[in-house]
């Protein structure tokens, strides 16, 4: 795999797995690397201007990895941890979050393969129609990146949680979420 941007190579491959609790310092690296810090202005999914911060410590995501119907989903490349996600089953429908892509890499058609692979297994695996998101609303071009992936805005909001510092520290007062959704085929 390149360590640039672009294409990735025709050779290159990502293996997915579910998390296991022996990645959680990988994890947490790639995942602030991706959204704070120097680190994540390499890519082009930084909210580093919109929050300080860790976006997720040890802890929590130990925290996360031990919920019941979550799944954090890891890309491997040469035995090294590139991508990863969370999937959260309710009802008919899963939640997908803490999207994440080696900064480095982003740019490079990775972002598409996770999302495809969420989505599969959602559908597949767990049975859920409806795969559903929370993006910043300041982050108009990821949310154009979703709804060229057949995302929709639903026109739900959802207000930053202010004072909540495991969701890092913002830089704003008028942060807040929106809800993307999209149905899922279904087998």
């Amino acid at each position: 795999m390149r360590s640039g941007r672009g294409m990735p190579d025709e050779q290159a491959k990502i293996d997915f797995r579910g998390a296991a609790a022996a990645d959680v310092p990988a994890l947490v690296d790639l995942v602030n690397s991706c959204y704070r810090g120097d680190s994540s202005r390499q890519g082009w999914t930084t909210e580093a201007d919109f929050l300080d911060g860790q976006r997720v410590g040890a802890e929590g995501m130990a925290e996360l990895l031990s919920r019941p119907n979550t799944l954090v989903l890891v890309g491997e490349s040469e035995g090294e941890i590139v991508t990863c996600c969370e999937l959260q089953r309710s009802g008919n429908g899963a939640y997908f979050g803490m999207f994440s892509v080696r900064p480095g890499l982003q740019g490079a058609g990775l972002g598409r393969i996770v999302l495809a692979e969420a989505e599969r297994m959602a559908a597949r695996e767990w049975g859920c129609r409806l795969m559903r998101m929370k993006v910043l609303k300041q982050r108009p071009e990821l949310i154009a990146w979703y709804e060229r992936r057949g995302y929709t805005n639903t026109g739900r909001t959802e207000p930053f949680p202010y004072g909540d510092e495991a969701f890092g520290l913002p830089k704003r007062d008028d942060l807040a979420f929106v809800e993307l959704t999209r149905e899922l085929p279904a087998d």
